[in-house]
């Protein structure tokens, strides 16, 4: 059940409407939990491009993630070192401006984009850094779009292999714990 506040702000609305729209237009198949990796492929599929995940160690400063589109393949580019799940929304959001289409202009230097990504030609990543951020309609779209998809996703499945110090591993495990049905009740 949905409740509908009579005085609903019009714009809120509209996006909400807009991203609903998206979502269902992807054909997702219903009542399933995909994972990141499924999604992906299934975009890949629909578009006839595919979708490389890329983590990587993105400077101080930068966005936690970033599209990029190239003739051949889309990319989405995220911090490496970000907790799993906020990984996950990075990447959706990210996912979100591919789905919404969204177009970027320039911002960066061309040395700046060099020193970012080294491999990619400069002005892409200048088109592709100089989103409007914060409270823009793409951002919210995209957001918007990413936390839909989110529900029809499961837990984050890629690997991770992170140190943890001996006196932290009984904490860590708990608390991996809550995210994995697995582990539940495993300790009662």
């Amino acid at each position: 059940m949905r409740w509908r506040h009579k005085d609903a702000d019009p714009q809120a609305t509209r996006l909400r409407e807009q991203c609903e729209r998206r979502v269902d237009a992807l054909g997702l198949p219903a009542h399933t939990k995909l994972s990141v990796d499924d999604l992906c492929a299934h975009l890949s599929r629909s578009s006839g491009r595919p979708i490389q995940l890329l983590p990587c160690p993105l400077p101080l400063g930068s966005p936690d993630g970033l599209w990029v589109s190239t003739a051949n393949t889309e990319y989405v580019v995220y911090e490496q070192r970000l907790a799993p799940v906020h990984q996950q929304q990075v990447i959706l959001h990210e996912l979100g401006h591919l789905i919404c289409d969204h177009e970027s202009s320039p911002v960066l230097t061309p040395e700046a984009s060099r020193l970012l990504l080294p491999s990619l030609d400069p002005a892409l990543i200048r088109r592709t850094l100089g989103r409007e951020h914060a409270r823009s309609w793409a951002e919210t779209e995209a957001e918007y779009v990413g936390s839909l998809i989110g529900r029809r996703i499961g837990s984050w499945t890629a690997d991770h292999v992170r140190p943890v110090p001996p006196e932290m591993q009984e904490l860590v495990s708990r608390l991996g714990a809550l995210d994995n049905p697995a582990f539940r009740g495993s300790n009662e």
